[in-house]
């Protein structure tokens, strides 16, 4: 075991060195997590691109028309996540403490909340996605939407957006009311992440490589390892439906009537003698709230 973790070393020291040979062989260890990680946040964070450009995932999503253009967001994400990840400055970082593998080095810091956290700041310049739907309420109901986002006051978003506070309060309406009847109320909220593995404020994670996160300095701790541990253990308590729907709900917030069709598409019964095309919202959150009793259960 030493050994290997000792060629490890040597591998990515001459990785971070630039010898070509070490950087593929770095490269091809990555490839697995960056691939993943990239077919993940593309489809997650693809709104309405699927429906105008073709997908190079694989495989693709959505059905573009056959002359439409190649989106390259893909390719992108990939090139950025392969940089962040082997880049020399992270490779010497590593040290092998507890037996961890480079892949186990790398696997810690692709599913880590600064990583996540980095890769938006790459894709969206910390912009803010805007729904169509909002946009075809008026002209300015995009901009009133951010801010609204933000906190700004009614006069304040008249004054930003050169109108009278009588014409700024009805868009605030009307933005209320669409996004009530789609059930994407939650758009208003600014998201905060908590990592479930560190006791970090989320607020004060790195989003620029001159300061790198704590999990990619250091490797695996034992008190983190058995904490991890005893969440995967409880994680695979939980049967394939409760995990998709938790997944689904909880960690990447989807709106629970897009969930509730996928579930009906694939004819996937959350309850016993209710057919998939029967069952409800309120029995979606309802069986949301058991997986969770379930899973603290475990915990």
């Amino acid at each position: 075991m030493a050994e290997d973790i000792q060629q490890q070393l040597s591998l990515a020291q001459s990785a971070a060195n630039g010898e070509p040979d070490a950087r593929a062989q770095v490269n091809e260890i990555a490839h697995p997590l960056i691939d993943y990680h990239t077919r993940k946040l593309c489809k997650r964070f693809c709104y309405q691109h699927y429906q105008h450009y073709r997908c190079t995932l694989k495989p693709p999503a959505g059905a573009a028309p056959i002359d439409a253009a190649t989106c390259e967001w893909g390719n992108a994400s990939y090139g950025w996540m392969l940089d962040d990840l082997t880049r020399p400055a992270r490779l010497q970082q590593y040290q092998g403490k507890n037996g961890a593998s480079l892949f186990d080095y790398l696997y810690r810091i692709a599913n880590s909340l600064p990583f996540y956290e980095r890769w938006k700041d790459w894709r969206f310049n910390n912009r803010v996605h805007i729904p169509n739907f909002i946009c075809e309420i008026a002209p300015a109901a995009g901009r009133v939407f951010i801010g609204l986002r933000s906190g700004q006051d009614i006069p304040t978003l008249a004054q930003n957006n050169g109108l009278e506070e009588k014409q700024v309060k009805q868009l605030c309406s009307d933005i209320v009311r669409v996004l009530t009847e789609r059930h994407k109320l939650y758009l208003l909220d600014r998201p905060v992440f908590q990592s479930l593995d560190s006791d970090d404020d989320p607020h004060t994670n790195d989003s620029a490589h001159s300061q790198p996160d704590p999990l990619s300095v250091q490797d695996h701790q034992v008190e983190e390892d058995q904490l991890r541990e005893q969440m995967q253990q409880a994680w695979r308590k939980l049967d394939t439906i409760e995990q998709y729907v938790l997944q689904a709900l909880v960690i990447d917030e989807l709106d629970a009537r897009s969930v509730l069709q996928a579930l009906q598409q694939m004819n996937i019964a959350l309850r016993k003698g209710v057919a998939a095309d029967q069952t409800t919202v309120q029995q979606l959150y309802y069986f949301k709230r058991k997986a969770l009793a379930k899973l603290g259960k475990y915990l």
